[in-house]
């Protein structure tokens, strides 16, 4: 990903990878039959995404955006096209997101038609690479608990042709999210799910006390039981 003519600002080290052709990506999403279905859209917050949230803007979706890290008792933004303080270009991203959108939690949100999110690496077959904070996981995790998403949820990502990968090659366990629609700025490949399938829960024995109290939602969660 550092490779000239693939990568773009902001550096690739333990990011999610910018990439060159995120917008062609974000133009051959938006020409699917899943984005055409899905009003509600929720987004990761990291740049190479940042086109795909421009465009669910401009196509009139609501769009949901994590607080980076889930650090705030209203972890989610919540941006209605029709009450956007600045263009869908300023406010689709993390500082214009501030002036524009509400701050809300999982309780306010609405059930989720399309999950878009960040990946380091993807394979063929659905699965997925992130940069190894366990957020995109727990976020999804988080949704489903609260019956914001569920087996009819489309999960998809936009990458370079260059983060995929074959089949097989990334090892998937029980909370990995499955994608279900990969995009890149020239093709897209659809991932049937496995056999047996099921969406990620909440697994309280791998968080860790420190990644519990650094998040204000999952400590609300364990005080009330």
């Amino acid at each position: 990903m550092a490779v000239p003519g693939v990568r773009r600002f902001p550096s690739p080290d333990g990011r999610i990878p910018n990439f060159v052709g995120a917008e062609a990506a974000a133009q051959r999403l938006a020409a699917t039959r899943v984005w055409a279905g899905a009003r509600t859209i929720k987004s990761n917050p990291d740049s190479p995404q940042l086109p795909v949230r421009v465009r669910a803007l401009a196509d009139g979706k609501l769009l949901y955006m994590a607080v980076p890290r889930l650090a705030d008792p209203e972890p989610f933004f919540a941006l209605d096209p029709a009450r956007l303080a600045d263009p869908p270009r300023k406010a689709a991203s993390i500082k214009g997101a501030s002036r524009s959108a509400q701050r809300v939690t999982l309780e306010q949100m609405e059930p989720v038609d399309l999950v878009v999110t960040g990946c380091v690496a993807v394979g063929e077959d659905g699965a997925r690479l992130g940069k190894g904070g366990g957020f995109s996981d727990l976020e999804f995790a988080l949704a489903v608990a609260a019956g914001l998403v569920d087996t009819r949820t489309r999960v998809v990502t936009t990458v370079h042709d260059v983060q995929l990968l074959p089949a097989g090659t990334i090892p998937i366990v029980a909370h990995d999210v499955h994608l279900d629609l990969i995009v890149t700025p020239s093709r897209v490949i659809e991932c049937p799910r496995p056999r047996g399938h099921r969406l990620p829960r909440l697994r309280w024995s791998e968080l860790t006390d420190a990644k519990i109290a650094a998040i204000p939602l999952l400590a609300a969660l364990r005080a009330h039981g």
